[in-house]
């Protein structure tokens, strides 16, 4: 048998890639990546621009980049079947890439705990919980690129079993992360609310919700089904049906699509938004912090960013665009009237 990297003996998801079925597909869902990506870079600058920090466009970005780089190389690995190589790069983009969805999933949902329950879910104990599912994750990518590239580099029979257990572990252990959201964003939106409801960013608070648990959904569907094709091995040359082409580019790059199309034109730049400088209890709802609450360590609300969309004032105009002297007086009444909403739109 030749030297390393050797070719897997078993049937991998969406098969060996051939030019004539793989290279429309492929091409198609990259444009559809690269007007994602580019969309999201542009919402990012244009907010950067104007003050409004918003760092999950950029991460939405660098997933539809890493997203081109896999079809990129599936297409090259169709073009050169017997380049183990090329493989194993393909392999690696399309586990690597997906993780930034799971954590832009995560990092909101820690925003909508702390927006139901402030006190609890700024305590040091729930920031800790939180970040050590972020570290988590990185761990599982950590441990997920190592497996899979040893895989190709050994014949080992015991070296095998212990990359087969990780990539068994690390697969569930994705589709356990992409599916916490629901849980924990149900739980916190069932429990009695010891204050009140801390309403950031815009639109309706059950959109929120709603976006955050149908995208969670969409991302489990996904990492389930590589979970379950991962635990049935099967031969190289019989591979069954969840296999096949359709199924990988479905259950992968279709539900991801779906996702940050969602985000996109939902535009959870201004939904999700809470802030600069948030850090405790009353900081989304416009709080003040820092020992002199009247200057510059005032966190930012959410009229100062999104102005446009404030009341329009007496003159006729657009409210806070143009006339920063009627900033505090239309902050403080589009903050009344959305608190009076408040809590008919949290149920």
């Amino acid at each position: 048998m030749p030297g390393p990297p050797y070719v897997p003996q078993v049937a991998q998801l969406g098969g060996l890639p051939t030019p004539a079925v793989d290279d429309p597909i492929s091409a198609v869902l990259l444009l559809l990546f690269a007007g994602a990506a580019a969309t999201n870079m542009t919402i990012f600058q244009i907010n950067r621009r104007r003050d409004h920090k918003f760092v999950f466009s950029a991460l939405l970005f660098g997933f539809c980049m890493a997203r081109i780089a896999a079809l990129s190389m599936r297409m090259a690995w169709a073009s050169h079947p017997t380049n183990v190589n090329v493989a194993i790069a393909a392999n690696v983009f399309t586990v690597a890439g997906v993780i930034l969805l799971f954590l832009v999933n995560l990092l909101f949902t820690a925003r909508l705990v702390r927006a139901y329950h402030p006190h609890f879910g700024w305590h040091p104990a729930t920031r800790w919980a939180f970040r050590l599912v972020y570290f988590s994750l990185v761990a599982d990518l950590v441990m997920a690129v190592v497996a899979s590239v040893q895989a190709f580099f050994t014949l080992d029979p015991n070296t095998r079993r212990i990359d087969r257990d990780i990539q068994l572990f690390v697969t569930t252990s994705f589709a356990v992360l992409a599916f916490l959201p629901v849980p924990v964003v149900a739980l916190a939106a069932a429990l009695p609310r010891p204050s009140r409801l801390e309403k950031f960013g815009q639109g309706r608070f059950r959109t929120k919700r709603r976006l955050l648990l149908g995208t969670a959904l969409l991302l489990t569907l996904g990492a389930a089904f590589r979970t379950g094709v991962a635990f049935d091995v099967r031969p190289a040359a019989q591979p069954a049906w969840f296999h096949h082409r359709a199924a990988y580019y479905c259950f992968n790059y279709v539900v991801e699509l779906l996702v940050v199309y969602a985000y996109t034109v939902a535009r959870f730049d201004r939904r999700f938004h809470v802030p600069d400088g948030s850090s405790g209890p009353g900081h989304y709802a416009g709080g003040r912090q820092g020992k002199d609450a009247g200057l510059a360590d005032r966190v930012n609300a959410e009229a100062d960013v999104f102005g446009s969309d404030a009341p329009p004032d007496a003159a006729g105009g657009t409210g806070l665009v143009g006339r920063s002297e009627s900033i505090p007086r239309l902050t403080r009444e589009w903050e009344e009237k959305a608190q009076d909403e408040l809590e008919k739109e949290a149920v």
